[in-house]
């Protein structure tokens, strides 16, 4: 069985999904304590977090999937696969046709086979996925134009402060998150852009890109004092920027705006208190409907692929029961060629036509096995049960 367990920005606010990503974490360790889960991929993003598990053993009627938390999805078999594949295809983006999910996806799988939790089914799947994600992209307009949180970020700036010509900008953060802020950035003309990273050397690389300046994380108050906007995207466990740390500033808050797009979150609330506009996540839906409505009729076209490929998927997996099937039948032809090879061998060593004899009965099992193995595959996506019983008892 295929489970899903995820949160993301179409059912929980910022402040919710940081409570409930613990919940979901909490789920698993108690799914994975019952039932010993071995093949699992865990999905980490600013506005989503997901668990795709393989494991026969688990009931859907389990007592743990039962739960009264109503913000945590489950989803099972088809459902879950489905949902995968529009994932991908960035149909289930806040920021709908954005690219990132794709890479965020395949390092999800990555990591899981570098940790050993990733099974030939999961793998096949996560393969799959991506596979899908990438033709939407090919086949369809539904990642053109600007596409991602960064960009989003921007515009949502642009929006309540205007140009942001001769703006001084503050980056906090130059993992991705940042670098799509910066990406986002460098088509302005800005009066000056500074890049702080805990890891000075990446701020500095990131900085060059944009011709800006990289700051020591340090000194972070120096630059609050004078930045018309600061963008922080970094992955520290707790708030980076308080309103004690605005207050040593002593600057004109209302003047300066922070755009939050890191979870959990970088910037405290109380920041507001001091006449800060600030802003997270949650207020880039507006920007996020804007851009959905854009790409509204791509749609179409990108679920059309996702159903087809969908239909290729299960048709693999029907065809996967029986490899191993296929395999010992295989194997046991292959058995009985060398046991038979050996004895004509012994008798035919003397004219030296051991060689021929080899290749002879090596191309009269492989002529055999191509015919049956065609015909199981076939009756393997037919479903035709009573072929693939009788296959089993005549082969076994």
């Amino acid at each position: 069985m295929i489970l899903n367990l995820r949160v993301d920005h179409k059912i929980a606010d910022i402040q919710s999904m940081e409570v409930i990503a613990k919940d979901i974490d909490d789920l698993f360790a108690e799914l994975q304590e019952k039932y010993s889960i071995g093949e699992y991929i865990e999905i980490s993003t600013c506005n989503r977090k997901e668990y795709y598990i393989h494991n026969n053993n688990i009931p859907e009627d389990d007592e743990l999937l039962s739960h009264e938390n109503v913000s945590i999805v489950i989803d099972y078999g088809q459902s879950a696969v489905m949902h995968l594949l529009r994932l991908t295809s960035g149909l289930e983006s806040m920021i709908i046709g954005e690219d990132q999910i794709l890479g965020q996806v395949k390092d999800a799988k990555n990591n899981a086979i570098k940790n050993h939790h990733c099974g030939k089914v999961l793998d096949t799947i996560f393969t799959k996925a991506i596979h899908v994600g990438q033709v939407v992209r090919n086949k369809t307009r539904i990642n053109k134009g600007s596409v991602s949180i960064g960009s989003a970020a921007i515009d949502l700036a642009e929006k309540h402060i205007g140009s942001l010509v001769d703006k001084s900008v503050l980056v906090i953060g130059a993992g991705k998150m940042g670098k799509l802020v910066a990406k986002a950035l460098a088509e302005k003309d800005l009066k000056a852009i500074f890049v702080a990273n805990r890891t000075y050397y990446v701020a500095v690389n990131l900085a060059e890109d944009l011709g800006g300046e990289a700051i020591l994380f340090n000194d972070l108050e120096k630059y609050l004092t004078t930045a018309d906007l600061v963008i922080s995207a970094t992955s520290a466990p707790h708030p980076v920027i308080t309103k004690d740390r605005l207050l040593k500033c002593g600057r004109n808050y209302e003047t300066l705006m922070m755009v939050d797009i890191a979870n959990p979150r970088d910037i405290s609330e109380d920041v507001c208190e001091l006449g800060v506009k600030s802003f997270n996540i949650d207020d880039l839906r507006e920007i996020a409907e804007i851009n959905t409505n854009l790409r509204r009729k791509e749609f179409v076209e990108a679920e059309s692929i996702i159903n087809e490929e969908f239909i290729l998927l299960k048709e693999s997996f029907k065809i996967m029961e029986f490899d191993k099937l296929l395999g010992n039948l295989r194997a046991s032809m292959e058995d009985i060629r060398q046991r038979e090879t050996q004895k004509a061998n012994v008798k035919l060593a003397v004219d030296g036509s051991v060689k021929i004899l080899d290749n002879l009965t090596n191309s009269i099992v492989n002529k055999i096995f191509y015919d049956i193995s065609k015909k199981v595959k076939k009756a393997a996506k037919d479903e035709n049960e009573d072929i693939l019983a009788a296959c089993e008892y005549i082969f076994n």
